[in-house]
């Protein structure tokens, strides 16, 4: 209790705890290969990246307010009901808990009787609640609702994917020895040094005769460079497994999406048959009535031409 506030011992034992929440915070990294919890570690790590492009504008709204309320009050020290306002480090505490409604509307009243500044601080204070509580937060919410449900839509494929990519990074070349017996040389670190000074004098001795050549190969010879300094990194076996991989998840993905989707032509096409279809029907339609109708009336001679028969012969046996 007596120690001096910027003792070493006290600033470790901060720093410390710190790295505790940092340690336990090591556990996500092994998330990805559990089927429950890698589609959520993956949705969050999206969501964190949307939270801090929109800290640009939040940082900006509540810096604004922070400047703008401390010189209103700042010449009000100790003349408040309570400190908020009058330095800046109170007003970035009062602004702060505003968000999560920690904040009391007593902040901006004054002793005195000076109800011009209460006014301004009231509008003051107001605006950012509803700008902060109520526009951006809700913003904030809305933006990492659109991603989660983006990664939710195709999380199988997300999660497989980074799977693949914890699984591979345990397949790389590491260290031989741990820390701190490391910081020694050892024979595999001797002979991955040169193995890069020899692909860097392989380098060097190709740049050289690529430029050696003819003006007339120029076209060629950019060529030949791009091949060249592609190949010095040769990719590891798992690296081109990875590619391959991926190439063919691509040229999957692109044949299932040609095959179940139909382009706009057909869709005309489809369109047209319906609409000649539907005309044609109509015809049909139009000539099975007339034929209908004209047999009704061919029917309805024969009845008269069969009525008139039948009463000719009737007076002929009375006669």
């Amino acid at each position: 209790m007596k120690w001096l506030p910027s003792d070493p011992q006290l600033i470790s034992e901060g720093l410390y705890s710190i790295a505790v929440v940092l340690s336990f915070s090591r556990i996500a990294y092994i998330l990805p290969a559990n089927e429950s919890f890698g589609p959520l570690q993956i949705s969050l790590g999206r969501t964190v990246k949307d939270i801090f492009k929109f800290m640009v504008i939040f940082i900006m709204v509540f810096l604004a307010f922070m400047i703008g309320m401390f010189n209103l009050y700042s010449y009000y020290l100790g003349a408040k009901q309570n400190d908020a306002f009058t330095t800046v480090e109170e007003s970035f505490k009062t602004l702060f808990w505003a968000i999560f409604g920690l904040s009391e509307v007593k902040s901006v009243i004054i002793n005195y009787g000076h109800k011009f500044i209460e006014n301004i601080g009231y509008i003051l204070y107001g605006v950012y609640n509803v700008t902060m509580v109520i526009v951006l937060l809700n913003m904030l919410i809305a933006m990492i609702n659109s991603s989660f449900q983006e990664i939710e839509a195709d999380a199988d494929v997300e999660w497989k994917f980074a799977r693949a990519k914890l699984w591979f990074s345990y397949f790389e070349e590491g260290r031989t020895l741990p820390v701190p017996f490391n910081l020694v040389p050892s024979p595999k670190s001797v002979l991955f040094l040169l193995v890069k000074i020899k692909s860097i004098i392989v380098t060097l001795l190709r740049c050289e005769k690529s430029e050696v050549k003819e003006d007339a190969e120029l076209n060629e010879i950019g060529l030949n460079k791009h091949s060249n300094i592609g190949s010095t990194a040769s990719p590891t076996r798992y690296q081109k497994i990875m590619k391959r991989l991926i190439k063919r998840y691509v040229i999957k993905a692109q044949i299932d999406k040609e095959s179940d989707e139909v382009n706009e032509g057909e869709l005309k096409e489809i369109k047209q048959d319906i609409s000649s279809l539907r005309y044609e029907l109509l015809e049909e339609k139009s000539h099975s009535s007339e034929d209908l109708a004209e047999l009704i009336r061919n029917l309805g001679e024969k009845l008269s031409i069969e009525s008139k028969h039948e009463t000719s012969t009737g007076h002929q046996r009375k006669a």
